[in-house]
């Protein structure tokens, strides 16, 4: 870690922008009918570019073929399970920051419509692309 004001600054700042989403998230967008035993919500980015919807969702630690993925009601919704790791149970533990269990995210989408959502895992990061449907127009 440097000395230098700058990076301890810029640091701080962006968790204090992730927790202020956080909290917004908590307010202004409860978890409709959260799924039962859902304890964590893990981090999403979402980008948008001419022809798809892509979301970044960080999951380490998450078998990638066990995340459940769906379109409803305008949201993508992510779901699965991070179990506690085998060595847990016999291991004295020192610190558990990665969050254990079932998980949920719905994340609402820009309007439009989707093709089905593909993922692929990149940098611990899930990558969900949801490709934008082609409208094909009707001509009289």
């Amino acid at each position: 870690m440097t000395n230098d004001p700058k990076d301890w600054m810029w640091s701080e700042a962006l968790e204090m922008l992730a927790r202020a989403e956080r909290m917004h998230r908590e307010v202004f967008n409860p978890l409709q009918k959260p799924a039962r035993g859902v304890t964590w919500e893990p981090p999403t980015d979402v980008l948008e570019t001419n022809d798809a919807v892509l979301i970044f969702v960080a999951l380490p630690g998450v078998d990638p073929q066990k995340v459940k993925l769906a379109i409803q009601g305008g949201r993508l919704i992510i779901a699965g399970e991070r179990p506690l790791p085998a060595e847990a149970r016999t291991a004295i533990i020192h610190r558990l920051e990665l969050p254990q269990g079932r998980f949920e995210r719905r994340i609402p989408l820009p309007a439009g419509r989707y093709e089905k959502p593909r993922s692929t895992v990149s940098n611990g990061c899930l990558v969900v692309r949801l490709a934008k449907a082609l409208v094909h127009e009707v001509k009289p």
